[in-house]
């Protein structure tokens, strides 16, 4: 009897490569379930930009190994390079060059087993919590299409939610997979810095703000990725030592009673929707009624000092990465307004400003080890508000015009520099951190966090939470979204559209 496409829907990445190992299935048949998949969903929700259908035949051809043998998963169209394909980063400049070797990560994937059916959409250079990107267009919510899957990897999320695929790859340099994974009603593990290596074309990723895995519906698949994925290359920055045994053991064990911090409050002051708020306080319900010892509290930092250093980050980055284009012949009008009004932010900043800037995310490490000496755990919403609608991203027409023009004259970085834009800079903060206000702290710490699907608002829209842990601190966020997804199961609440047609 033919494999089926419900059977594939429900199956998890760890489920379908069971199915394979024991012969009720080939990677042929769910190679073929993936590409109908594909051709129904995509249309309408604009996941994968860059199909590998003749790629992933080929390698069903090939006697496949590992954990993942035989199961399509995609990868994002950012860091995780394919030899021989472009990784576009959401940019036509950079689609125009292919990559000369596997990432790291590709090569673990393939590995173990894995047929990397295509490449997901995402903002223009990661850079936003939506997937917009001219090159390739607006990537839509499986829940609701009027919005968004968030990002910057949204098209992995959309994807996986839609049911084209149990797991996608991911990274997460500013809430990059907690974002999309709270947008789409999936599991969305950060490791923390130094935990999946992103070499060999880099070192690290902004900073060592950014770093990569998965969105994916279970936690055994989460776990699952950890033990394919993580671990040091030669020539990384960072290594961590690996856990007493796989993430996949340790993910099942009781975590005992842990003491969690929670809050509610926007970091940089913003407002917090109601369904946010009520996904928490639900949240700390479910956790004292599994015995957890859960008290309103937060680490002592200045959100606001978080947030300048984080747009310094981005600022220094996107200028440097603009100039390395520009060293290629690409110039600066082929990227979009966005990436090249950050870009002159950072063309006006002096290498004294930016590395003080850096030197203060210490601060923000301190505040949280200071923290974590009292709490196991810190929980927040994982978005202050449910998917925005499309329309919602976008800059606003007076805005856009008088940056055209600013960028133009060449006068941006100048002003920049002698910090007239600091007001404009502040406002724009303020409106893009206005929904996801709670993510940068891991990212800029280099610790561990994880977005967990256990609330619906009232309009159906997914909303997950976010826990965030030490360093190094995986297999125990890992054992309590274990304990959560046992007492509170999510993985069987899908959309619609992924119901096949009957």
């Amino acid at each position: 009897m033919p494999f089926a496409v419900n059977d594939y829907i429900e199956s998890d990445a760890t489920g379908l490569a069971a199915r394979v190992a024991e012969g009720e299935t080939s990677p042929s048949e769910l190679l073929d379930i993936a590409i109908g998949q594909y051709h129904r969903l995509n249309p309408g929700i604009n996941a994968v930009c860059q199909p590998m259908f003749e790629l992933a035949r080929q390698r069903t051809a090939e006697p496949l190994s590992g954990p993942l043998a035989g199961v399509p998963l995609l990868i994002k169209d950012a860091i995780q390079d394919y030899a021989g394909l472009p990784t576009g980063n959401g940019s036509k400049v950079f689609s125009r060059t292919p990559a000369t070797r596997h990432s790291h990560i590709v090569q673990r994937l393939l590995n173990a087993g894995a047929v990397i059916i295509g490449k997901t959409n995402t903002p223009e250079l990661a850079l936003k919590g939506v997937t917009d990107p001219a090159a390739f267009g607006h990537t839509r919510n499986p829940w609701d299409t009027s919005r968004t899957p968030g990002g910057s990897s949204g098209g992995s999320a959309a994807a996986v939610a839609a049911g084209m695929v149990p797991m996608a790859g991911a990274n997460d340099g500013g809430g990059s997979i907690r974002i999309p994974a709270a947008c789409c009603g999936l599991f969305g593990l950060r490791p923390s810095r130094g935990r999946v290596s992103v070499g060999p074309a880099h070192g690290e990723i902004w900073e060592g703000a950014s770093s990569d895995l998965v969105v994916c519906r279970s936690v055994r698949d989460a776990a699952l990725a950890m033990d394919v994925l993580a671990g040091p290359n030669p020539g990384d920055p960072f290594i961590l030592q690996p856990p007493q045994g796989s993430f996949r053991e340790l993910s099942v064990r009781d975590p005992g009673v842990l003491r969690i911090g929670y809050s509610t409050r926007s970091p940089v002051d913003t407002p917090v929707h109601p369904e946010a708020i009520r996904a928490v306080e639900n949240t700390v319900q479910l956790l004292r009624s599994m015995g957890h010892e859960v008290v309103e509290a937060e680490p002592d930092y200045d959100g606001q000092a978080l947030a300048r250093c984080y747009l310094n980050m981005y600022f220094g980055q996107v200028a440097a990465t603009l100039d390395q284009a520009r060293a290629t012949g690409a110039r600066d009008e082929e990227f979009e307004l966005l990436t090249r009004t950050l870009a002159a932010f950072g063309r006006g900043m002096t290498s004294a400003s930016y590395i003080n800037s850096h030197r203060q995310w210490n601060t923000f490490s301190q505040a949280l080890g200071i923290f974590y000496q009292q709490h196991d755990l810190y929980l927040t919403p994982a978005i202050a508000h449910p998917p925005m609608r499309h329309e919602q991203a976008e800059l606003p027409a007076g805005q856009a015009r008088a940056l055209r023009w600013l960028l133009a004259s060449g006068m941006l970085p100048m002003l920049a520099r002698w910090g007239v834009m600091d007001h404009m800079v502040e406002e724009m903060a303020r409106k893009n951190l206005t929904y996801v206000p709670f993510t940068q702290l891991a990212n800029l710490t280099g610790t561990p966090a994880m977005s967990v699907p256990l609330h619906w608002t009232a309009d159906g829209l997914p909303l997950g939470v976010q826990f965030c842990g030490p360093a190094a601190s995986e297999a125990l966020l890992l054992q309590l979204a274990h304990q959560l997804e046992s007492a509170h199961p999510w993985a069987q609440k899908r959309p619609p559209m992924a119901e096949p047609a009957r």
